[in-house]
């Protein structure tokens, strides 16, 4: 690693990076989805005034495998719901949406760009799904559509699997190859690795490498910086932190880093005073846990420590005992 060069400084303009914004996405996982249309209306807004590049809109979720009733728009982003916050959406910022792997109907729910608002489809998968999403990323491709790949767990995957997988996806016309960190369980030194090999494949195929951090140790903020720093482009990240677990990179952080003037951090702190204090007060959980802290460092999926905070457990030495006894 000593012979490769970090992409300029922490302290230099970068005017390759792109910042994308997954708070009712990744947010959404927090509480069903059930933001209100004030909400979603003022955080696009927000993204748009703030500089933001890219708004994830939410999920392409399938209606046979999750019940409307049960949901709130945003898992399943229909286009009409999604126009009703955007119109148009005659901006310089693009949207996008997220399709799991299994979870969505995309033959059926996913129609030609141009009778879209949407410009990207996000395809989430785990390291053995990937022929699978290369399906869905060559139809969505063919339909018009930016695509991007998002594997996930790969803190779980040897690096012979992960340079297969990136041979794979090089190969196919996917546009932005994300290294996900979805147990929140990588260190700075890891993602610099990890970034590396990311990028070797996308120079060699043409593509963009992204970072998609969790927060569970409080490294998310310092991982999707680390990534930049070597050169990955997209960078998620959610109002104040607010997605699944422990949530991820929080806006105000890296809007207040990035050297870009085209970034701007006020409309982000307005928002989070006008509306994610009060989701906050109403109820919905999310963010930094001990419970998330002990599941990150053990590589482990964040389920646990979610029923471990829901069910407002506070014992958490005997919480680290039960998850090493299931290790």
């Amino acid at each position: 690693m000593e012979t490769v060069k970090r992409k300029g400084s922490l302290l230099s303009f970068r005017p390759d990076i792109k910042v994308l914004d997954a708070t009712l996405r990744d947010g959404g996982l927090c509480n069903n989805f059930a933001f209100s249309d004030e909400f979603a209306k003022a955080l696009y807004k927000m993204n748009v005034a703030a500089g933001v590049d890219y708004m994830e809109m939410g999920y392409k979720a399938s209606k046979t495998l999750f019940d409307p009733a049960k949901f709130g728009k945003y898992k399943f982003c229909d286009e009409k719901d999604v126009r009703a916050v955007v119109g148009e959406n005659r901006t310089g910022m693009k949207l996008s949406v997220m399709a799991d792997v299994g979870r969505t109907d995309f033959r059926k729910d996913i129609g030609p760009k141009k009778d879209s608002v949407i410009d990207m489809v996000r395809v989430a998968c785990y390291i053995n799904e990937i022929p699978r999403a290369i399906e869905m990323i060559e139809y969505c491709a063919k339909l018009g559509y930016e695509t991007c790949a998002n594997v996930m767990a790969v803190s779980k995957a040897n690096d012979e699997e992960i340079r297969d997988a990136l041979e794979m996806l090089g190969q196919s016309p996917v546009d932005v190859i994300y290294l996900v960190d979805s147990y929140g369980s990588l260190y700075p030194e890891q993602v610099a690795r990890l970034t590396l090999i990311y990028l070797e494949a996308g120079e060699r195929y043409k593509k963009a490498i992204g970072v998609h951090a969790h927060n569970n140790q409080q490294l998310a903020f310092g991982n999707t910086i680390e990534a930049a720093s070597w050169g990955a482009s997209y960078l998620d990240m959610t109002v104040n932190g607010m997605g699944r677990g422990a949530g991820n990179c929080s806006s105000e952080l890296l809007l207040g880093f990035l050297k870009n003037p085209k970034f701007h951090i006020e409309p982000v702190l307005s928002f989070i005073t006008e509306h994610m204090l009060p989701l906050a007060a109403s109820g919905v959980v999310w963010g930094y846990d001990i419970a998330y802290l002990l599941t990150g460092r053990l590589n482990m999926h964040p389920s646990a420590a979610i029923n471990f905070i829901r069910e407002k457990r506070h014992d958490y030495a005997a919480f680290q005992t039960e998850l090493t006894e299931r290790e």
